[in-house]
């Protein structure tokens, strides 16, 4: 099989490693801005590392009718504009075509400005440092607008960061932006894709939960330099469960009274479980969110209902948890989604590991089978109250589990959770329940 040699996982992936280079800019006054939808998981990784503030600045592409993808220039918010002439000339195109795209392409811009922010103002440029973040630069049109109004507003210093690009990406941004980082420019580049391995659309409500934790962040960066404890791990982890190399992330805040390992085939990069677990630790819970399949598994859906191979990955999973010297110690509780609800069940019966409680968002419990009945750990089911046939499903399943089982439904919620507060009520439970049955195993096993 001929190797994969396309340099990031993902968008977040790709927001970690220019941050390596920007890391002069932390604890200066600097604004991360992310360009939808793509760029926002790459600005939020930016900004992050960086703990600054994170906006999106929403900048169209104006594309050529007849072909799209080409560009001809592009629109900010601001009423700039930035036309590529040579584009221009060489399809031809007539001020009526460019009006009509222009007039279309303005409306999807007032249109998600306001989706985004949601009624918040922007954050002020003005004499501070603005790095413009994208998940990659083609013709440039977009960032160009981007540079533009960003001078307009005022910004002292503009910065440019993206994880690929042409090799010529620094010389067409000279006079736009004063500092261009880009880390891998193919020498024969032809789209920005081309650079990752997934590279899956990024989705409105994607970019309104990575804003909203970005806001969190900020207000967690406030509270620790008052005096919070940094956290005693936060990582990037590898662990053979199996023979098989499974990847995912473990944070471990001072002080932690218990981890909750999120069980899902993959998403440990989806603002949703993202989102949960910041709430998880700020309320003293360390997290580990791993993906349970490969890359090369995700491609083959049906590994998504092997149920078996899910929670073996994650007996595995906890055996190493319960290793490491930082969560040993720690009661473990399991955070299941879809049918990764359905492995965590499973795993919480296995007599190998020692599980202290499970919370399931939407998730498919009839799918442990005859493993209900051996569940031991006290287990909140989460289902939407428009989710109809899966809340059906939990209703069977909490009836087979023998242990403590609550169901809490969100009332007019659907399967992800996608309605306005849905997510934070399942944040809100999943926190309430992990650090009321985790902080009552942790003191009984205590000396």
């Amino acid at each position: 099989m001929r190797a994969d040699t396309r340099p990031f996982d993902d968008r977040v992936d790709a927001g970690r490693r220019p941050a390596e280079r920007l890391a002069s800019f932390r604890g200066r006054d600097v604004v991360v801005l992310g360009l939808p939808r793509g760029g926002v998981p790459v600005a939020f990784a930016v900004a992050r590392a960086l703990r600054a503030p994170l906006d999106v600045l929403v900048v169209r592409k104006l594309g050529v009718p007849f072909q799209p993808e080409l560009a001809f220039g592009a629109i900010g918010e601001d009423g700039v504009r930035v036309v590529n002439d040579a584009v221009v000339r060489r399809t031809r195109l007539t001020r009526a075509d460019m009006a009509a795209v222009e007039r279309r392409e303005r409306a999807e811009l007032q249109r998600r400005s306001e989706r985004y922010r949601g009624g918040r103002s922007r954050i002020p440029l003005s004499g501070r440092v603005a790095v413009i973040v994208d998940d990659g630069v083609a013709t440039g049109a977009t960032a160009k607008a981007a540079c533009q109004v960003v001078r307009a507003e005022g910004a002292a210093r503009v910065v440019l960061a993206v994880p690929v690009g042409p090799p010529d990406v620094a010389e067409r941004f000279a006079g736009y932006a004063d500092e261009v980082v880009c880390l891998q420019t193919p020498p024969f580049f032809s789209a920005v894709g081309q650079g990752y391995r997934n590279f899956t659309q990024t989705s409105d409500d994607e970019v309104i939960a990575l804003l909203r934790r970005a806001r969190a962040d900020v207000a967690d960066t406030a509270a620790a330099d008052i005096g919070d404890p940094p956290p005693l791990r936060d990582e990037e982890v590898r662990v053979d469960a199996g023979g098989v190399t499974v990847t995912g992330h473990l944070t471990v805040p001072g002080q932690p009274i218990g981890v909750v390992v999120f069980a899902h085939g993959s998403g440990r990069h989806s603002p949703r479980n993202r989102y949960v677990a910041d709430v998880l630790r700020r309320a003293g819970l360390a997290t580990l969110l791993f993906d349970l399949l490969t890359p090369d598994e995700e491609l083959d859906r049906a590994n998504v209902f092997d149920i078996g191979l899910l929670a073996e990955r994650l007996v595995g999973v906890t055996q190493w948890l319960a290793a490491q010297p930082e969560t040993a110690a720690l009661p473990v509780g399991y955070f299941g989604a879809s049918t990764g609800a359905g492995a965590a069940l499973v795993a919480a019966a296995d007599p190998r590991v020692q599980v202290a409680a499970v919370v399931s968002r939407g998730g498919r419990p009839d799918l442990a089978g005859q493993a209900l009945g051996k569940v031991r750990a006290p287990t909140l089911l989460i289902v939407g109250g428009r989710d109809r046939f899966v809340l059906e499903l939990n209703h069977q399943a909490r009836a087979a589990i023998p242990a403590v089982c609550e169901i809490a439904v969100i009332p007019g919620a659907t399967h992800l959770f996608e309605e306005p507060g849905a997510l934070d009520q399942v944040a809100e439970l999943a926190r309430d329940w992990f650090t009321d049955h985790l902080s009552r195993t942790g003191a009984s096993t205590r000396p």
